[in-house]
């Protein structure tokens, strides 16, 4: 299975909290809801059709599997939330009990085991293994090189500060831009894959 992360990015790398004011206030954070002016159906919502499409399993981290948990289950017969709900997801968690797992088809990794059960899972055959969100996983997932691409909706908005997916561990990894579209709202979607090193 292929990894791709899928992110609604600000330009400054900040991609805490797109959906809601109260979605993620960690660390003070302000700003919860910034990518909805900059959201269009065709563009930005294409974008993330297309990423369910090539999924074969949806992966999270605590956090943003909680949120999207509390939403799409109530979201039922609409097309993309059935599949929401269909799909495979599993969840990195060391403090979810089992039967927290409410939303359907949820398989919990636990916190101590995620790198080696995504690498089973980055070697077994299906879709892609999609990310959405889950800033801490996404940083880990690139930080051990298990990253096949980066779907970027980037947004023409600086937020002065938050989480962000890119590891600050001073190595330099190199990606090759595979695509991009721009929305009429300033929004580049932007496809990234890592440089095979040769």
């Amino acid at each position: 299975m292929r990894i791709v992360i899928s992110e609604f990015m600000s330009l400054d790398g900040v991609v805490q909290a797109p959906g809601g004011p109260e979605e993620d206030t960690d660390g003070g954070f302000a700003h919860g809801g910034w990518s909805h002016p900059f959201f269009d159906p065709e563009v930005v919502g294409g974008a993330f059709d297309d990423a369910m499409t090539g999924a074969g399993a949806l992966l999270f981290g605590r956090r943003t599997w909680q949120t999207m948990a509390a939403a799409w289950p109530e979201r039922a017969g609409d097309p993309f939330a059935d599949r929401m709900n269909a799909i495979p997801k599993y969840v990195v968690s060391q403090t979810l009990d089992d039967d927290e797992l409410t939303w359907e088809n949820t398989t919990r990794i636990p916190g101590d085991e995620a790198v080696a059960r995504i690498r089973e899972l980055h070697g077994s055959d299906g879709g892609d293994l999609l990310v959405m969100g889950s800033p801490t996983l996404a940083r880990a997932l690139l930080s051990e090189g298990l990253v096949d691409e980066l779907r970027l909706v980037i947004m023409p908005v600086l937020l002065g500060g938050g989480k962000t997916i890119f590891p600050d561990d001073g190595a330099l990894r190199t990606l090759e831009l595979v695509s991009t579209v721009t929305s009429g709202t300033g929004v580049n979607v932007c496809v990234y894959r890592p440089v095979a090193k040769g």
